[in-house]
């Protein structure tokens, strides 16, 4: 996706809470600012990627400052909330087991997101509302058909906390009869998952982890691992949780495959991009 107006303020907040998180060197914070201030003159404009623009700046942070995962508390926090409301997700799924109930409760625990949100918003009071809300885009039917079709899915993780919501989706695809592959990221970056997050919270008994080769805010086609880039293109079936993924995947051609973005708008510009409300609830396809 490229970049709207919007993004801009939002990579200088997203800065200035990544540099929080990970120094208290104020004359360093403010040399820091200077560079971001400076990469973004000469790197923003309207032809500009959203997720790799983000990408750069967080890794120019993590360089400068030594603090190699400044969103280390707020990924336990985000497992912490996930873990709180796992048995009231699980009763409504003993009620009601149908596909799209699992897809939606995988799309709520999107909300788990300490980048697209102020690290001071309170996250559990949208995950109430959000399990009453209707998907404003649903093509879960079409995600069963695929499911039938295929014998193997690339299942793209977003954040910690999240996956914990993602393990219910994946026992239901199980049903299927498919073979799953999880990519992860190669290091921390925002409270993104990595491998260890994803064996900690039991994914590796679902299917072989991968990672991505590399630290970016979704997937970055251009510095994704050649490991990683060919099971990639050799997949033909995509199930892509979160918005950076969704940023990085539409500038990616997916000719000839069955892409699914499972996303909670949480953002303007992606409301914008998908002609969404903020909050809102989609599985599209591609």
């Amino acid at each position: 996706m490229k970049v709207y107006y919007e993004c801009a303020p939002c990579f200088l907040r997203q800065a200035k809470e990544a540099m929080d998180l990970a120094c208290d060197d104020e004359d360093l914070k403010i040399k820091l600012m200077e560079n971001v201030f400076e990469f973004l003159a000469k790197n923003y404009n309207e032809n500009a990627s959203s997720n790799k623009t983000g990408s750069q700046i967080h890794k120019m942070i993590k360089e400068e400052t030594g603090c190699t995962d400044p969103y280390i508390k707020e990924k336990k926090i985000g497992n912490k909330i996930a873990l709180k409301y796992l048995p009231m997700v699980e009763d409504l799924l003993n009620n009601n087991d149908s596909l799209e109930n699992h897809v939606k409760i995988a799309i709520l625990g999107n909300l788990l997101d300490f980048g697209a949100f102020e690290l001071n918003t309170d996250i559990e009071k949208l995950i109430m509302p959000g399990l009453n809300k209707d998907l404003a885009i649903n093509n879960t039917e079409q995600l069963e058909k695929d499911l039938k079709k295929h014998k193997n899915l690339l299942y793209l993780l977003d954040n910690t906390g999240e996956i914990v919501f993602d393990k219910l989706l994946l026992d239901k695809i199980k049903e299927y009869d498919i073979n799953i592959t999880l990519a992860v990221k190669e290091k921390p970056i925002l409270n993104d998952a990595c491998l260890e997050d994803a064996i900690e919270v039991g994914l590796d008994k679902y299917g072989k982890i991968v990672s991505i080769g590399t630290d970016t805010v979704g997937v970055v086609y251009s510095e994704i691992s050649d490991e990683f880039r060919e099971i990639f293109d050799n997949a033909d079936f995509i199930i892509s949780k979160g918005l950076g993924n969704y940023e990085g995947l539409t500038e990616v051609d997916l000719k000839g495959k069955d892409v699914y973005f499972l996303l909670c708008v949480k953002c303007s510009a992606i409301a914008k991009d998908l002609n969404l409300n903020m909050q809102d609830m989609v599985i599209l396809k591609n």
